[in-house]
């Protein structure tokens, strides 16, 4: 069942219709004039049948599942485009693909990251003019042409935790008590004299006890 065009002028939308595929009749009908082809929203996996879109200027594949192993057709006038939100990693570990350090969702990853995902990106694309609605400076393409195959970022897995992680595998809800008072059946009481004078709300312990713990 075909699903739903917006054509306008040279601009083609076919957004959110979850074909797996580039539909052949779009091609067809369309491709010997479209210089814009938006398919954002879909569940494509690849890109096959662009090869019917010679005069495509500007390509948008946003959400999508294009994977690692997308090929591009040659598209001599193609100068945009964007692949945000798609399953890409380039073998490590654009925006919102898990090649692209973001520290929105990644906290660990930080503004190095994020050079060393442009530097081993445009070594891969050497003909990018802007990555992630930012343009690629001379120095850049030059660094990444001599050193971006091995931007790569590989972390170490954190194989040896400690015991006292694999203690709270299962963590208790926060309390300050002792390790040994936080399970009723274990209860260990203390009973001795404390020269701490209590003044009420200057209190230092007033800190560090939530208003469920009272």
């Amino acid at each position: 069942m075909a699903g739903s065009i917006a054509l306008s002028g040279t601009q083609i939308s076919y957004i959110g219709n979850d074909c797996r595929e580039i539909p052949e009749y779009i091609g067809k009908t369309y491709g010997h004039f479209a210089k814009r082809l938006d398919l954002s929203f879909n569940q494509l996996r690849s890109l096959s049948g662009l090869n019917m879109f010679p005069e495509l200027e500007e390509l948008i594949v946003d959400n999508n599942q294009i994977g690692n192993d997308v090929r591009l057709p040659k598209l001599p006038h193609l100068h945009t485009l964007t692949l945000n939100k798609n399953q890409i990693s380039f073998g490590t570990h654009l925006l919102g693909n898990e090649a692209c350090p973001n520290q929105l969702v990644s906290p660990d990853k930080d503004e190095d990251d994020y050079q060393r995902y442009r530097y081993f990106v445009l070594h891969k694309l050497p003909q990018l003019k802007f990555l992630d609605t930012r343009k690629v400076s001379r120095l850049e393409a030059l660094e990444a042409q001599a050193r971006g195959e091995y931007m790569k970022v590989v972390k170490p897995k954190r194989d040896g935790a400690s015991s006292e992680a694999n203690v709270d595998s299962n963590p208790l809800p926060y309390t300050p008590l002792p390790r040994g008072s936080r399970d009723a059946r274990n209860h260990r009481g203390l009973f001795t004299k404390c020269r701490y004078v209590y003044y009420g709300k200057h209190s230092e312990g007033n800190r560090f006890i939530r208003n469920d713990q009272l």
